[in-house]
This record gives structure tokens, sequence and C-alpha cells, in this order.
């Protein structure tokens, strides 16, 4: 019915048996922002919201977010993780707060869903810190822009 793979012949949804897949070395890397008001913005780089340390909490709210990833999305593998890393980096320009996460393990299965996950989890925390202060934030521009390994090997967005 469907090239889909989590869709099996009767368009029912499935997990995907991967027992057959090799076990190679996997990593993806996700990237987005948090577009926010120039104050906002100061308010974070200054240390000074009230809720604490945005950047650091947003850090590990995303590392915690890639490992829960398969009990977050119903068809997800849960996977053992051997790196999670997530960047957020103040932007004038933007202004506001871009994110990268980078996610690697060695399974039969590839981590993109993971390093997606990094990235909103971390996106969706910094707007709650400072949520009180700044309501039209926006969270945008979430995807990957690396993948490497398994049998459909390297993908690199342009």
């Amino acid at each position: 019915m469907s090239n889909l793979t989590h869709i099996d012949d009767l368009g029912n949804a499935h997990m995907v048996d991967v027992s057959d897949k090799a076990v190679t070395s996997r990593i993806a890397t996700a990237t987005g922002f948090v577009r926010m008001a120039t104050a906002t913005l100061a308010m974070i780089t200054e240390n000074r919201a009230k809720k604490g340390d945005v950047l650091g909490v947003a850090q590990l709210a995303g590392i915690m977010g890639a490992k829960e990833t398969s009990s977050l999305i119903p068809l997800c593998h849960p996977l053992p993780i051997t790196k999670v890393a997530v960047e957020l980096t103040p932007d004038a320009g933007l202004p506001g707060v871009r994110i990268e996460a980078t996610v690697k393990t060695t399974g039969q299965t590839g981590v993109e869903m993971e390093a997606l996950t990094a990235v909103s989890t971390a996106a969706l925390t910094v707007y709650d810190m400072v949520k009180a202060v700044d309501k039209e934030m926006e969270i945008g521009g979430v995807h990957v822009t690396l993948k490497d390994g398994g049998k459909s090997g390297r993908f690199e967005a342009k």
C-alpha cells in the first residue's frame, strides 16, 4: 500500500523490524532556532532570567530529550546512545538562539529522531524559561543537517 517503512500492507502503523540490519556507527545532527526580541536575548546572555541559566538548562533538557525519544515518538526504537552534544549559540542577527544537536550510536537504526528531539526539547525549554517576558517568540527551522551510517549512507543538507 505504501513505500513508508512504518506502514504495513494493510495501512496500519507498525514498528520496523531492524533485527536483520547490520550494526554500524551512526550519527545525526539537527539544528533549529528560537527567535525572540532583542531585549529577551540580552536578558538570556546577561544571565538575568528569573528562572536561572536559560542556556545551561536548555542544553541539559536537549540531552535528556534525546535520551527519551523512544518514549515520546511511538514507533522509535530505544537506542544505546553513545554521545549527545547540544550547543546553544546566541545570535544577535536572528535575534535569538541557534541550537545544534549531534547524536551518535552504534546500532541497527539511525539517530535522526534523537537529534531532532534534542533540538526541539532545548528550544521548548528556552521558550518556557522566558515566556513571561516575550510571548511572541518563534521556534523554527528544525531539521536534520547530517545523517551518516547504515545502508542509506551519508546525507548532508544543502
